[in-house]
């Protein structure tokens, strides 16, 4: 197969037109053209940006008799790896995006889960809907265990999944040619998509708190500042179902492309970084609300956030500095 040929089944496959592959290249339309039709060879610099972005080796477009597509990662040693091919990949990413929507669910219906509690008891404060104590208490904490039944049917539907994720996730594998440039493509494109999405979620967790300072400071009243929680609860929830989907799908995008069993120094720090964030946060949280609700002075209480903030860089920076040590 000569080269021509090559680079018109690659482009074929990877589902890319003329204008495309040119556009990636720098170069023209009619280039492209040209070399697929063999009325002229692309200089040295573009077959080795070809084989870059198709992923193959530059032996394989310059020799003609090399028939059989190969990752320009492959060795023999590595030839017991895994395959994974685009519908595998893609797959994947769906699978992960599914598994994060029931997670998310979970999540937002536990942390929503005292929201009845409080409901009842503000109205129990004031009188309302004929709700007393004795009946709000009892209302709200049956309100929670239905609620955390369903969040906890929803973990557990996760596991359908397992045999959809089990290869990238537990196995050491190796992409087949092109997947690797086709993910990386996107992983760029959704990079804004991630970074608007997760400073979004980012504000929504740190201003949840701010109806509850701001109405403890001005109202005596207990009903309002439970209100003000269920207030603070929702947007914290919001907050979670922007976040979920996309860093499950970034989350999603790394792990295909660290196909060899490789991983850098700056995706084992993320990584930590996340499993530690994932039950800092939490903990916070919970220990914030605790506090909050033992001594009802919510304009002391918010002092946790910042200090929990500085607190967590510096935990990072520790874990930075034992990774240092063991190296």
């Amino acid at each position: 197969m000569i080269l021509a040929d090559k680079i018109a089944k690659l482009r074929k496959q990877l589902g890319w037109s003329q204008e495309e592959l040119a556009e990636k290249l720098d170069v023209s339309r009619q280039s492209v053209s040209k070399w697929e039709s063999a009325n002229s060879i692309p200089d040295i610099n573009r077959i080795i940006m070809l084989a870059d972005i198709f992923d193959v080796t530059t032996d394989f477009l310059l020799k003609d008799e090399n028939e059989t597509f190969e990752n320009k990662n492959q060795t023999t040693q590595e030839s017991s790896l895994i395959r994974v091919n685009l519908a595998q990949a893609t797959s994947y990413v769906q699978s992960k995006l599914a598994i994060s929507s029931l997670n998310t669910k979970g999540v937002m219906l536990c942390i929503c889960s005292v929201v009845p509690l409080f409901f009842f008891m503000a109205m129990a404060e004031t009188n309302r809907l004929n709700i007393t104590g004795d009946i709000a208490a009892p209302l709200g904490v049956v309100s929670i265990l239905v609620m955390v039944s369903i969040a906890i049917h929803f973990f557990i539907k996760t596991n359908q999944y397992d045999n959809e994720i089990a290869v990238i996730d537990n196995e050491k594998f190796e992409l087949e040619y092109g997947v690797h440039s086709i993910f990386k493509d996107k992983l760029e494109k959704f990079k804004p998509k991630y970074n608007t999405k997760l400073s979004m979620s980012i504000f929504m967790f740190i201003i949840s708190f701010v109806p509850v300072m701001v109405v403890s400071q001005f109202f005596d009243g207990s009903d309002v500042v439970m209100l003000m929680i269920i207030l603070m609860l929702f947007i914290i929830s919001a907050g979670v179902y922007v976040i979920s989907p996309i860093s499950a799908e970034h989350e999603a995008y790394n792990a295909i492309l660290l196909d060899h069993g490789e991983e850098s120094i700056k995706s084992r720090r993320y990584k930590r970084s996340e499993q530690l964030a994932s039950f800092y946060w939490p903990l916070l949280t919970a220990i914030y609300l605790g506090w909050s609700l033992w001594t009802m002075n919510w304009g002391i209480t918010w002092i946790l956030w910042p200090v929990g903030a500085v607190f967590f860089t510096a935990l990072i920076g520790l874990m930075e500095l034992f990774e240092k040590d063991d190296s």
